[in-house]
């Protein structure tokens, strides 16, 4: 993901890292002048954000529609949380999206390499299987508004990973038959009898980041966690509430909001 050598990616990464610390008020948007113009760009910035988190314990990546772009975020290990019914403080978001997503563990290193990884290398290298919810947030004043390039720069609008129970093997699959379940305080908020992930099959998303999304970042590693996109949408919760995500066949994801 070449970048142009005119765009130093420094200065918006240190804006965002100061917005989530508190060391400044959340800007609307990136500076124009610092507001990154393509995704190699948007990536330049959130690498930087990334290393000035912490060590990478896992990441998101998702698409729009099965043939569209990818896109991704490294996420660090301040935001992953793995257990039964996980508990997060709502003071430590400014906004609180959920989403029902299906997150794959790594059991083995893929560091970046000149030939491809094949979808086969790419799945041998793919243990457990898990439900999972992600928490969006922004370190912006306002949810949404801004331009596509700073979203996707500050971690494409990642709050924290909560990873539940799944399977052990995660060949086998079919995600278009599928049902998954969000409720929130003992109700459903969105269901699906089968699919809801607009990006289709996860494979071909594993496959590019895999070979080109985590190549900047030094490829995956055997442990990290790779979430692959909602299947409910973004609805929005609040402190006090309990949200379940349910992949039936596969596991639950339980958040707390304290």
């Amino acid at each position: 993901m070449p970048t142009t050598p005119d765009f130093d990616p420094q200065p918006a990464a240190d804006l965002l890292t100061a917005a989530r610390t508190g060391a400044v008020p959340r800007p609307a948007d990136l500076p124009a002048a610092l507001r990154p113009a393509n995704a190699a760009q948007a990536y330049a910035v959130q690498d930087r954000v990334v290393r000035a988190r912490g060590e990478i314990a896992g990441w998101k990546v998702g698409a729009s529609g099965p043939d569209a772009e990818p896109a991704r975020a490294a996420l660090t290990q301040d935001s992953v949380q793995v257990g039964d019914a996980v508990h997060l403080a709502a003071a430590s978001f400014f906004v609180i999206g959920v989403e029902a997503e299906l997150v794959f563990q790594c059991i083995a290193d893929l560091p970046p390499r000149d030939v491809p990884y094949t979808p086969g290398e790419v799945l041998g290298a793919l243990g457990t299987v898990r439900a999972g919810l992600e928490v969006c947030d922004t370190r912006f004043a306002a949810w949404g508004g801004q331009d596509a390039w700073s979203r996707l720069a500050d971690q494409a609008c990642h709050g924290a990973l909560v990873v539940g129970s799944g399977l052990d093997e995660c060949a086998g699959i079919d995600v278009s038959r599928q049902p998954v379940r969000l409720e929130v305080n003992g109700g459903t908020v969105v269901s699906h009898d089968a699919g809801g992930n607009p990006a289709g099959e996860p494979l071909r998303l594993l496959v590019w980041l895999a070979n080109e999304g985590a190549r900047s970042l030094g490829g995956l590693r055997a442990g990290q966690w790779v979430t692959t996109g909602s299947w409910t949408g973004t609805p929005m919760v609040m402190q006090g509430d309990v949200v379940v995500a349910e992949f039936p066949g596969i596991g639950r994801a339980e958040l707390r909001l304290d």
